[in-house]
């Protein structure tokens, strides 16, 4: 900036009006960042994992409130005042105040888990963040033993509730038909079998109105043969336990089967 002609004395004023910040000592960013970022820059390092994707709008299931900061592999920390940030000493390179995309995907598997990663993902699929270049990159950059994820991610879930449902089913040896349209009905989450519909009911379905639609729903499905099982937010991340022993439940019951066949002669899967 010295080099540009800006001198001291304009830094500070710009700093005294308000246009300009200065996270450390040396470092100066425009007041507009987002307080993560001034929170890594106060840090030393650069916006990552969690915190950046947050900043995509990419659904998360950790819900923490700690900044994420890149600092690189040798990096020594910065610690600000009343400092809580989780440090990524990891290898690659920020982007300004962020690093990539592919690259905080990656960092959110090692921090957070597998089931953190996979909603993140299929979030950004939906969300069209991420080029096939971009997947091919992420794919290459994980470790052998978890590309399968990136393989069995879809474009078209439309929350991290249905993504977590989806990927844990799986584990368990069970396939289920997603984002299915059934005459009369609209669409719905998933279709396990001919007949059992999973819904997965995130903030859209809160309130009485929403209640109301989701109740005649289940009902006009019912008509026409359908078993539905729906599940809140609060079952599918603090009670998993209950939600799978539900869905073994029906299947043990044959709830899934229809000698009609349902799901083929009254629902089409979207693609």
């Amino acid at each position: 900036m010295r080099a540009a002609g800006i001198s001291p004395r304009d830094l500070q004023h710009a700093i005294t009006a308000g246009t300009l910040i200065r996270p450390r000592r040396g470092c100066y960013a425009n007041a507009t960042l987002p307080p993560g970022a001034r929170t890594a820059l106060a840090h030393g390092g650069a916006l990552c994992c969690a915190s950046a994707l947050r900043l995509h709008n990419v659904w998360m299931l950790d819900s923490e409130e700690a900044v994420h900061v890149w600092l690189g592999p040798n990096a020594r920390a910065h610690r600000h005042p009343n400092c809580t940030c989780r440090a990524h000493r990891d290898r690659g390179r920020a982007s300004g105040w962020r690093v990539s995309l592919t690259h905080s995907l990656v960092q959110v598997l090692g921090c957070l888990g597998e089931e953190s990663f996979f909603a993140a993902l299929e979030s950004a699929l939906r969300k069209h963040l991420l080029t096939r270049s971009e997947l091919a990159e992420l794919r290459h950059a994980l470790p052998a033993a978890h590309r399968w994820l990136v393989d069995f991610a879809r474009r078209d879930a439309d929350s991290g509730l249905e993504s977590l449902i989806r990927l844990r089913l799986h584990r368990l040896g069970i396939a289920v038909v997603t984002q299915v349209k059934i005459a009369g009905v609209g669409i719905v989450d998933f279709v396990l079998g001919d007949r059992l519909i999973i819904e997965a009911d995130g903030d859209t379905h809160s309130g009485e109105d929403n209640r109301h639609r989701d109740l005649m729903r289940d009902a006009r499905a019912a008509a026409l043969g359908f078993v539905t099982l729906r599940f809140d937010y609060a079952q599918i991340i603090h009670d998993w336990e209950t939600v799978e022993a539900a869905i073994l439940g029906a299947i043990a019951n044959d709830l899934h089967r229809s000698p009609a066949g349902l799901r083929r002669e009254a629902s089409i899967p979207l693609t």
